[in-house]
């Protein structure tokens, strides 16, 4: 978690997002008014069209490939003066709460058992790290944005980059970083919006708005399983189910499983209809818990938002407006670099971004 230091602006920053199926590295300079692209990278760690366990897979994969990022960028990992990576999945927990009025010296020890009433973490392993959002005028309760992590995750996160020669710079949430990726690379806009950060075998799912309650949490499906969706509906091996699903998406497997049920077997839904209910079900807890149903759109980042059928999908089964964000709408573009709009860079960019 990011350490409580004095603020002070920096010239360069490195978002990297170490993904379970790649590496994502996205290299920024700081403008006058924004930010330049100097470049980016994407490192799978896994060979393409392998089927494969997440439990199966060694963490020995990541310095590897890290390292081979650094080489292919041609950069000097302890050149680096500012590394903002991320962790995430069930060891972390990011959540808003409203407290009573604390002066400052009383709020981290309150916090701290406060944090363990909210999320699942037990307090000898917790990391907690907490951002004061505003204080309400009429009650003068806080609202607060909690985070929290176990010291084995963030060892285990840091071992990874000394290993592939980095010194470990600030710690952010996946989720958080995703949501500065939205708040800092959008106008202002009114209402709530949702943001799933489609990954290999998670969703991330975020509700955020400038006046919104701040909600997150891992939905347990994501690309891999929509692979193994295809491979068992053609009947076709993980390698040839995987090109099927970049050539020509999802769009006629989910409509012939929503329409007829007749794909898959009737007890099983499948991954798009996974995601599609739990999204649906928390936005019920959402409204019910923040009193907010001022949904505007569903924005799709992560490395499999850009599967055909998938926006059309889910902006008919949650009956919102669901497009594919582009995280590089207002980054200065090299010419190098002008096409590219990968949502799956978004977690890295908001990392970058990070404000200090």
């Amino acid at each position: 978690m990011a350490k409580k230091h004095k603020v002070k602006r920096f010239k360069e920053s490195v978002g990297l997002d170490i993904g379970s199926h790649s590496i994502k590295l996205v290299h920024l300079k700081r403008m006058h008014d924004g930010f330049k692209l100097l470049n980016y990278a994407i490192k799978p760690t896994i060979p393409d069209g392998v089927e494969y366990s997440i439990s199966d897979l060694r963490k020995d994969r990541f310095p590897t490939s890290l390292i081979d990022i650094f080489k292919s960028l041609r950069m000097k990992p302890r050149s680096i003066k500012r590394l903002v990576s991320s962790i995430g999945g069930d060891n972390t927990s990011l959540k808003q709460i409203k407290t009573i009025f604390l002066p400052e010296e009383e709020l981290e020890s309150a916090l701290f058992f406060e944090a363990k009433k909210h999320l699942p973490i037990s307090g000898g392993e917790m990391l907690l790290d907490f951002q004061v959002l505003n204080v309400e005028e009429k009650t003068n309760n806080m609202n607060i944005l909690l985070a929290a992590s176990t010291k084995s995750m963030l060892s285990e996160h840091t071992d990874i980059l000394q290993q592939a020669g980095v010194a470990p710079g600030l710690v952010d949430v996946e989720s958080l970083a995703i949501a500065n990726c939205y708040a800092l690379n959008t106008l202002s806009e009114e209402g709530t919006h949702i943001i799933l950060n489609i990954g290999a075998h998670k969703t991330n799912m975020i509700i955020y708005g400038a006046n919104a309650k701040f909600f997150a949490r891992d939905i347990p499906w994501g690309g891999f399983h929509m692979t193994r969706d295809i491979m068992r509906q053609r009947d076709i091996s993980f390698e040839d189910a995987e090109r099927f699903k970049i050539e020509h998406g999802l769009g006629d497997e989910a409509q012939e499983t929503e329409s007829t049920g007749a794909v898959l077997d009737i007890a099983e839904k499948s991954t798009v209809e996974q995601i599609a209910v739990e999204v649906r079900r928390s936005l019920r807890f959402y409204v019910k818990e923040a009193g907010n149903s001022d949904f505007r759109k569903v924005l799709l980042v992560g490395g499999s938002a850009k599967i055909s059928g998938l926006p059309e999908y889910l902006e008919k089964a949650i009956n919102i407006p669901t497009e594919v964000f582009n995280p590089f709408v207002n980054l200065e573009m090299p010419d190098k670099f002008r096409d590219t709009q990968d949502p799956q860079l978004a977690l890295a960019i908001g990392l970058a971004m990070r404000p200090e």
